[in-house]
């Protein structure tokens, strides 16, 4: 279980933010919706560990991980939080098989090129396992991006504007492409973004 209480964050006296709680059980999703402005990255850097905030409690599975060592936190992000930025963050000189393998590194997991190779082939890209990202369309870097982010099978995958310059079309693939995912390892999966279009699809939403 995820579960915040009284989340705050300021990064001066006009940009200070009250978050709404969130309490999402095992296996659910959650939409968080916002415009420019709200807060929507802010908060998102918070969940995945990446900011602490000023005030209030977040808590996985009862662990408060804001207050681990920053070791240990690296750790735990590595383990169990997976995150999709709304750029991807990729090294451009290698294959995208590559950066699979080295997303499973860098977080201290197996490199299991088994694995990386198979989801791959589950988002339509196993034709392209050597190109390197420059190669790819964007919506195929987007799959990429989403693919380093659920290799490593996470617990958590958090999803920054996911669908941010993507027509309908594209659009209902990227969701259906994370959903598929989150549900296959079991993970609950939060999404935050100013695309109303995704409302449709989450029985569970939040407005900043």
């Amino acid at each position: 279980m995820l579960q915040s209480e009284s989340i705050t964050f300021a990064y001066d006296k006009v940009n200070q933010f009250l978050f709404p709680d969130i309490k999402l059980e095992k296996e659910e999703d959650l939409l968080i919706l916002g415009k420019s402005g709200v807060g929507k990255t802010t908060l998102i850097q918070i969940l995945a560990g990446l900011l602490k905030p000023q005030s209030g409690t977040l808590k996985y599975n009862g662990l408060s991980y804001h207050d681990l060592p920053s070791k240990e936190l690296d750790l735990f992000r590595g383990k169990h939080i997976g995150m999709v930025f709304q750029r991807p963050h990729f090294v451009r000189n290698i294959s995208i098989l590559d950066n699979l393998l080295l997303s499973l590194y860098l977080s201290n997991n197996k490199q299991d090129k088994e694995r990386a190779i198979d989801l791959l082939e589950k988002i339509g890209l196993d034709d392209k396992l050597n190109c390197k990202p420059d190669e790819l369309s964007h919506g195929e870097q987007q799959r990429v991006a989403i693919a380093m982010a659920v290799v490593k099978n996470p617990d958590l995958i958090l999803a920054d504007e996911p669908t941010s310059s993507l027509d309908d079309i594209n659009c209902e693939k990227i969701i259906t492409l994370l959903k598929e995912q989150a549900s296959s390892t079991n993970a609950q999966l939060i999404i935050i973004t100013h695309d109303s279009r995704l409302k449709s699809q989450f029985k569970k939403s939040i407005t900043l």
